[in-house]
């Protein structure tokens, strides 16, 4: 299988580009009942027979708690300029409010101060899924005082780390969050109510808007979003398939896009669900519309859209295609459309991947893991972003997902889209030829060699 050199590649970006990889901190932290950390809705729906594979949790998961310093070495001999990380609610505010818990913001100030002096930058995300379960007992994100509760949280952590952090994105997948969290009950917290799902999206987006202001406290501060973004392809060039991928455009883009960087939901989505929308209060749209620094995009995939009888999207597999472990296609063009798109239809703020990788059966063999499909995959995704660079794409900086195989939310262990490998009996870190790959790459962005400590 071939895929570009790390210098052929190189030369096309930036010397001021960011390259950094991510995780979050229910899928790698573990410690969950240490130092105080409350109950999450995540810890609540693992511990329930038949929602995650094998009856895995996030108990232990990397112990990165424990072991952060062993990753941030990594990080380091990885080359990395950033490392995008979230920061645990229930870990911050066990009971989602009120008075901090100490121990938690120690442990996210150890790591800041961990990274900083190894030469990498934070990148916080303040939510990435893990709402505190005395929340959700309120009612959750349907309810509007969860947005109230955010944004004390946020005040919180941007006390503790604002002195240090220049990067902050808010949320991780309002989508995923809302309508797997609350419309198909796929994630935590499991319930099932597509009029609950709109309203948690709507005060997930709401509660970034306040946050954004909260967070920016001087001229240094950058403050963004990620979404989930899918480019949309019709299965047949009928009309009744490109009406079904506006729909579906709409569903998984457009109602995440057009607030946050045009101030209003789209019109055709907003008659879609008149009967079921939440209210919404006078400056919600302006508050959902607060300037962003950037825009962090998470891409894995293209959906094909076909219409089914009642004019209703339906997303098809396409047949042989290239799929990674998650049955998903490997589609590097998406990454280049999604990212034009963004520029040329939106007007967009800097832009960076803040999310791209592959699962596939990783095996270990005399020590190593060779993982030719992964090392493949980021390279065709980094060529993608070359040649959105070349279209004049203002696109800042890369986040590989993930640096470590991690808990994988509903697919527990079973499923591993890390550079590194871990050995869930042991713990022990074995970085794979992906991650040397990497390496190399980033060393030649540089010009630099790269080295193994």
């Amino acid at each position: 299988m071939t895929q570009p050199t790390p210098r052929t590649l190189a030369g096309a970006f930036p010397p001021d580009f960011t390259w950094g990889a991510a995780t979050a901190a229910y899928q790698i932290e573990g410690a969950a009942s240490v130092g105080g950390r409350g109950e999450s809705i995540w810890d609540r729906f693992t511990s329930i027979p038949g929602n995650i594979a094998n009856g895995d949790t996030g108990e232990v998961a990397c112990d990165s708690y424990h072991r952060y310093s062993e990753d941030v070495r990594l990080m380091r001999e990885l080359g990395l300029d950033a490392y995008r990380f979230s920061i645990s609610w229930p870990r911050v505010l066990p009971d989602g409010r009120g008075r901090p818990n100490q121990d938690g913001l120690d442990f996210y100030d150890r790591l800041v101060d961990e990274l900083l002096a190894n030469g990498i930058e934070p990148y916080p995300t303040l939510y990435h899924w893990d709402l505190p379960q005395a929340l959700e007992d309120r009612g959750g994100w349907p309810r509007r005082d969860t947005v109230d509760a955010f944004v004390e949280y946020v005040h919180a952590v941007s006390a503790r780390l604002g002195d240090r952090v220049t990067h902050w994105i808010t949320h991780n997948e309002p989508w995923v969050a809302s309508w797997l969290g609350y419309g198909s009950g796929e994630h935590a917290p499991g319930r099932r109510s597509s009029a609950d799902a709109l309203a948690a999206a709507h005060h997930l987006l709401l509660s970034h808007g306040r946050a954004t202001e909260v967070l920016r406290t001087g001229a240094d501060t950058k403050v963004g979003i990620t979404l989930d973004l899918i480019p949309m392809h019709p299965f047949e060039d009928t009309e009744a398939d490109r009406d079904a991928v506006r729909k579906e455009d709409g569903f998984r883009n457009r109602w995440f896009l057009d607030p946050v960087l045009r101030g209003e939901y789209p019109s055709d989505v907003l008659e879609r669900w008149a009967a079921i929308l939440p209210a919404i209060a006078d400056g919600d749209m302006r508050t959902i519309a607060a300037r962003i620094d950037f825009l962090g995009v998470n891409y894995y995939r293209r959906h094909v859209v076909r219409a089914d009888e009642t004019g209703s999207p339906v997303v098809v597999e396409p047949e042989g295609v290239e799929q990674t472990a998650m049955g998903w296609e490997v589609y590097p063009e998406g990454l280049l459309e999604l990212l034009v798109r963004l520029h040329e239809e939106y007007e967009s703020p800097p832009l960076y991947v803040t999310e791209n990788g592959a699962a596939f059966d990783d095996t270990r063999s005399n020590g190593t893991v060779d993982d030719p499909e992964r090392t493949s995959y980021i390279a065709r995704h980094v060529d993608a972003m070359a040649r959105a660079i070349e279209r004049d794409v203002p696109l800042a900086g890369y986040f590989v997902w993930s640096l470590l195989d991690n808990f994988e939310w509903t697919r527990g262990y079973s499923k591993r889209f890390g550079i590194v490998y871990i050995d869930f009996q042991t713990l022990e870190r074995v970085p794979k030829a992906s991650y040397d790959w990497y390496r190399d790459f980033i060393a030649a962005q540089r010009g630099t060699r790269s080295v193994r400590v």
